[in-house]
């Protein structure tokens, strides 16, 4: 007889991972919205520094790092969650606060992981359609947010079609969620959102206890093989009530001494900032130049949609051909489009090389 499994893992989609990574070091890595850059030799210093150590659990209060994070962002570190990887933090808060009967709303397509919270609890999915510029439509969000509302995500910038709203329009829309929901507003690209100062929006949390701003070490800090993401969360109980659904030692001691000392280093962040900049600009002028139209991004990946005419698969197996890694919209909820992380500038005239050829 076969094993039974719980009814919800029939429900819970598989996520999208990319393919074609059998391929060899030859490839231009395009489809995971990773860092092109890699981490400082300093950060790689103070990881190798507690490898021996390893035979010891890691810190279980991540003390170092929720005081580093503090410092850095002026946030008491008891109202600091932290997770393996912003998925993390997702998972447990869908776990924390959902249940049958209760809803979560967010836009779509947008992040691949958050219908897997519904699915995974029992709870209602309330997906509401992006706007015509491939936006979140905060106004439509709200008034989808009803007394069984337990979670809000808002995606900004948004994963895949790399859009953001302002900063003064969440704010709006933080004004209209009641107080019973929990807002997440996931900013794991922030760093790349030139609409608004990263730290902006920090403000809002000294308004709002429901909010919890999602953030990760994955993109801008090159971190993600090593997964560390934090939330600067307005009360103290939705850290404690994330600790309390989780294994402990959810954070490696390597990631934990990594992301102390990446912190350590904003200047690279910006450097880091402006060169995936300039390569967002020129790389989308030459997509436009090729008869395409991507969206107006503030992330470090495009998004655009490649017409009636043209079969998303194929394209795809022709870009992998040429060695070029990109990823479907169909995996990512938008069928028919692309997105592409901006990677170096070889890297990036491969792909608009390649790209010219197939199409």
């Amino acid at each position: 007889m076969p094993i039974e499994f719980a009814q919800r893992i029939r429900r819970i989609p598989s996520y999208p991972v990319a393919s074609g990574y059998e391929l060899g070091d030859d490839v231009a890595m395009l489809a995971s919205n990773e860092s092109c850059f890699a981490p400082l030799p300093e950060v790689v210093e103070a990881a190798q520094r507690v490898i021996a150590g390893s035979h010891r659990y890691p810190d279980p209060s991540y003390s170092r790092l929720r005081a580093a994070l503090s410092d850095r962002y002026g946030w008491p570190a008891e109202r600091i969650a932290l997770g393996h990887g912003s998925c993390d933090i997702l998972l447990a808060a869908g776990e924390a606060l959902l249940e049958p009967g209760a809803e979560v709303v967010y836009a779509w397509p947008s992040f691949s992981v958050y219908p897997h919270l519904a699915a995974a609890s029992g709870a209602r999915p309330v997906m509401v359609p992006l706007d015509s510029e491939q936006r979140h439509d905060l106004g439509a969000m709200a008034r989808e947010v009803t007394v069984a509302t337990r979670l809000v995500l808002v995606c900004n910038p948004n994963n895949p079609t790399s859009t953001a709203v302002p900063l003064e329009q969440i704010a709006a829309f933080l004004d209209e969620v009641p107080a019973h929901a929990c807002v997440i507003v996931d900013e794991a690209y922030c760093e790349f959102n030139l609409l608004n100062d990263p730290d902006d929006s920090l403000d809002l949390l000294q308004r709002h206890p429901n909010l919890v701003l999602l953030r990760t070490f994955s993109k801008v800090h090159g971190l993600c093989g090593l997964r560390v993401g934090f939330g600067l969360c307005g009360s103290e109980e939705l850290p404690r009530a994330l600790d309390q659904v989780r294994q402990p030692f959810f954070c490696n001691a390597l990631a934990q001494a990594a992301a102390v000392e990446a912190l350590a280093h904003q200047d690279a962040v910006i450097e880091r900032v402006t060169r995936t900049v300039a390569e967002r600009i020129s790389v989308d002028e030459r997509l436009r130049a090729l008869g395409l139209t991507p969206a107006e991004s503030q992330a470090n990946f495009c998004w655009f949609a490649l017409g009636e005419e043209r079969d998303e698969e194929e394209v795809m197996r022709g870009l992998e051909q040429r060695g070029v890694l990109v990823r479907g919209g169909s995996a990512l909820g938008g069928p028919g489009a692309l997105r592409v992380t901006y990677g170096t500038s070889a890297e990036n005239e491969r792909f608009l090389q390649a790209l010219a050829e197939v199409l």
